[in-house]
């Protein structure tokens, strides 16, 4: 700590010169053996451009009365920059967080098939946009629709980039300079400003909200309809839960109302689910079968979340608004990648074949029994030296699914000891789990540190242990 006396000394013009002349220039501190060894890892101009940014730093340190650093302070000043701008930012972490499709973590995981669906399209050339058959330039398209129709019962299904771009594809290629009439409980926000409000001002479209934030019935919409009027939308509630007196229109409805008066039914099912989630014990969600059976023109949902592949915006339906998507300029810009695109035909794979809970990563922890969780919360326990005991908890699915729909689960939870408690060894030990290679997250309530096993694949038990020994072993035992 600098004393205020000591502070406006060394902010003084002779003292801050002082401090000037004792950094090192460029070419000297590059001469550490240190320094040179980093250029063999990254290379020499970003080892220099590290060196240049860390003086020009220091200097303005100095300048605010700050003492000069040691040379070895330097050194690693350098090393801790240069790491930071040639290492990969993006890297893996375990979630023992308990929430599985967790937004902040990347959402879904994948399956190894699909991961070497995605490895395969990358390595070299493919028939994306080409028919093996004829010779001919084709669509790439052609690799996911059929999959798509059949799962689903839809005339024609076209694939974006998500479901953000797929919704606002619609509503511009179906309804600019139209209305578009939804429920006022409807107009939702589904995280990051993703508005139903804003994408359909973007798209050119007007909305025209109906009933109340509660209750809405048919003859809401058949009051608001007007020759302007292009579609009716169904937005579903994924990220909450509106109870207690409630009323809304059933999609079967809806579809009655929009052939009545020659209109578009859109669905946005966000998240969107292939499989029955009641048979989990969660809470029902609709599903992209139902959404079709019911008469929708287009159904909208997400790759990344329910169905557990790719980030992807799928969009399935009837033929001849599905042509008039593809036909877009937009389409274009909203398109897929082949590594994607790959990756979600073979995650599609999965329910074609019927094997998406035993295959599908998010499919097994929902599925996951709470017995085989309750073993591998014990046995992480019994390698802890009795700093942690196994709870009742709750995992949840998040990624905007299934509000307040909860999966029971056991929880490793590590607390300081009651005796000359150290509040914030939890939160220590939180971030040296973070700092971990790979990282390791969990979630703090009170005064624990909480892991759940449901949300860590088994084969990397061995290393959430190794990393939860050590940090015990540093913050708690020492």
């Amino acid at each position: 700590m600098i004393l205020p006396e000591a502070y406006a000394t060394l902010k003084s013009p002779k003292a801050m010169e002082t401090g000037f002349r004792q950094l090192p220039s460029v070419d000297k501190l590059l001469s550490d053996e240190r320094l040179r060894m980093l250029e063999s890892d990254y290379s020499r101009s970003l080892v220099l451009s590290a060196t240049r940014e860390t003086l020009e730093e220091f200097r303005e340190a100095i300048a605010q009365g700050n003492p000069p650093p040691t040379v070895a302070g330097l050194v690693d000043a350098v090393i801790e920059r240069a790491k930071a701008i040639g290492d990969a930012s993006l890297v893996p972490v375990i979630n023992a967080t308990g929430v599985i499709l967790h937004t902040n973590l990347g959402r879904a995981p994948l399956s190894d098939e699909t991961l070497a669906a995605m490895e395969l399209a990358s390595r070299g050339y493919n028939n994306l946009e080409y028919d093996l058959a004829t010779g001919k330039r084709g669509s790439r398209q052609d690799h996911i629709e059929s999959v798509l129709c059949r799962l689903t019962g839809a005339e024609a299904a076209l694939v974006v980039n998500n479901n953000a771009s797929g919704v606002l594809l619609g509503l511009t290629a179906l309804a600019r300079r139209r209305e578009v009439i939804t429920s006022r409980g409807q107009a939702v926000e589904i995280g990051g400003s993703f508005r139903i409000p804003d994408v359909m001002r973007q798209s050119g479209a007007k909305l025209v909200e109906v009933g109340t934030t509660n209750c809405t019935y048919s003859r809401d919409y058949e009051q608001a309809i007007t020759p302007r009027t292009a579609a009716l939308l169904r937005v579903h509630s994924s990220n909450f839960k509106i109870v207690g007196f409630t009323q809304e229109v059933a999609l079967e409805e809806l579809s009655i109302l929009a052939r009545e008066h020659g209109l578009l039914l859109l669905d946005d099912l966000g998240s969107g689910c292939l499989l029955d989630t009641a048979k989990y014990g969660l809470a029902y969600e609709p599903t992209a079968q139902e959404s079709v059976a019911a008469g929708v023109d287009l159904a909208f949902f997400s790759g990344d979340k329910l169905l557990g592949g790719p980030q992807a915006g799928l969009i399935l339906g009837k033929k001849d608004p599905i042509a008039k998507l593809r036909k877009h300029p937009l389409a274009r810009a909203v398109r897929i990648d082949k590594v994607r695109l790959a990756g979600l035909a073979a995650t599609l794979l999965h329910y074609l074949k019927d094997e998406a809970e035993a295959k599908i990563p998010i499919w097994q922890m929902i599925s996951l029994s709470l017995i085989e969780v309750e073993r591998r919360a014990r046995a992480w326990s019994s390698q802890l030296d009795g700093m942690a005991t196994v709870v009742q908890g709750e995992s949840v699915v998040g990624g905007g699914s299934l509000p307040g729909s909860t999966l029971p689960t056991r929880l490793l939870a590590i607390k300081a000891p009651e005796k000359g408690r150290d509040r914030g060894a939890v939160q220590r030990m939180a971030r040296e789990l973070r700092l971990h290679r790979p990282a390791v997250i969990g979630r703090i309530e009170g005064h624990a540190l909480l892991l759940d096993p449901r949300t860590v694949p088994c084969e990397d038990d061995l290393v959430v242990i190794a990393a939860l020994r050590q940090a015990v072993r540093v913050h708690l035992l020492s």
